[in-house]
């Protein structure tokens, strides 16, 4: 069987650095499995939750879910995908047969819980090796790698005069943040929203209220730079939460109303918290942050049932990747998403530690390994 060499950046256990090393990869898909060539990753802070032991993960295994580049071969039965068409991989590999697929929610798969979120894919086997030894892939994509094997339906089909650097974003950040607004909140026009966190989701949860037509849109972080960005992003308000009372500064900004939607894009106990807090009565808190293994947060039963106000999950931004990403590529290359703005850092693999230490630092949206 041929193979084709890997370039990889490979977790070997809880912090310690990422270690670049040469792998392979059968040149053969499976029958719905396509080989891609990467051309760009993202740097995402779920990466980092993993390599700071934050999420219990096995090793080896090539990092990375921020992804896009190249179809390079294709297996017997895909049907919708050729050599050379343009894709960006999705972290959620989506079976099309069970209920929550069929009903139009493939986030949720039941197949890709099963298998995707172990790192395995649906055969529950891996792609890649070191030798004999078997390397996993981070939620069946491995970005950090310039070559992935994946199954076809995670490979997106997109317009191939976009730029896969900025597409590469849109596998996780920006879906993430854009379709926590529209997809799982269904935000009305002319609402008043709250954003916490200026990092890659919350900027993108800017950018989602932004174009649903919010009529206020509160940003809250720490840093005086990324509330910039906020504005930035379309931001209207920004509050220092590291020197300001974060629920009573919204209150006073929304005449003591509270706001319509709070999105929290930290994955903190205490600002999913004041999230919940901020929101008016009858209205509803998103969390949209990812956070570490083990965290639990406490609210007020009565307040939530006497007031009628909602708390709900959103994961990937509730989305349908097929539609919902190339649809914010047409938005980004009409001038309406900005994607651009998002790189602050194009590196190159052996960077990509530094990349993670900047991440640690709060600098910058989004490192993009570029291959």
């Amino acid at each position: 069987m041929s193979t084709v060499d890997v370039r990889a950046a490979v977790f070997t256990g809880p912090n310690q650095p990422l270690e670049i090393q040469d792998l392979s990869i059968s040149a053969e898909p499976g029958a719905n499995e396509v080989l891609v060539k990467l051309a760009a990753s993202g740097v995402c802070h779920s990466d980092l939750h993993a390599l700071d032991g934050e999420w219990e993960t096995p090793a080896p295994m090539v990092l990375g879910h921020e992804g896009a580049g190249v179809v390079v071969a294709v297996g017997s039965e895909v049907r919708d995908l050729d050599i050379d068409d343009h894709v960006i991989l999705s972290w959620t590999p989506s079976c099309q047969k069970c209920e929550f697929c069929v009903s139009g929610r493939p986030v949720l798969c039941q197949l890709a819980n099963e298998t995707a979120y172990r790192h395995v894919f649906f055969d529950g086997k891996t792609r890649l090796s070191a030798g004999s030894q078997e390397v996993k892939s981070f939620l069946a994509v491995g970005s950090f790698g310039d070559h992935a094997m994946v199954p076809a339906s995670a490979a997106i089909k997109i317009r191939k005069d976009a730029p896969l650097a900025q597409a590469a974003l849109v596998g996780c950040a920006v879906t993430t943040g854009i379709g926590a607004v529209v997809n799982t909140a269904e935000m009305e026009p002319g609402s008043t929203v709250l954003v916490v966190g200026c990092g890659g989701v919350g900027l993108n949860v800017v950018q989602g209220a932004r174009l649903a037509g919010a009529r206020q849109i509160i940003v809250a972080d720490i840093s005086k730079d990324k509330l910039e960005l906020g504005r930035t992003f379309g931001a209207t308000h920004a509050i220092n939460s590291k020197e300001n009372d974060l629920v009573e500064a919204v209150l006073e900004l929304t005449g003591g109303r509270g706001v319509d939607y709070a999105f929290e894009a930290i994955g903190l106990p205490f600002t999913i918290e004041a999230c919940y807090e901020a929101v008016r009565r009858g209205g509803t808190a998103v969390v949209v942050g990812q956070v570490a293994d083990g965290v639990k947060i406490s609210i007020d039963p009565f307040v939530m049932s006497d007031q009628e106000k909602r708390l709900i999950g959103s994961n990937y931004g509730s989305s349908r990747q097929s539609i919902d990403f190339p649809k914010i590529i047409d938005l980004y290359m009409e001038g309406l998403v900005d994607l651009d703005s998002m790189i602050t850092d194009r590196i190159a693999l052996d960077d990509v530690n530094e990349a993670f230490d900047e991440m640690r630092q709060g600098r910058g949206i989004r490192s993009v390994i570029e291959y």
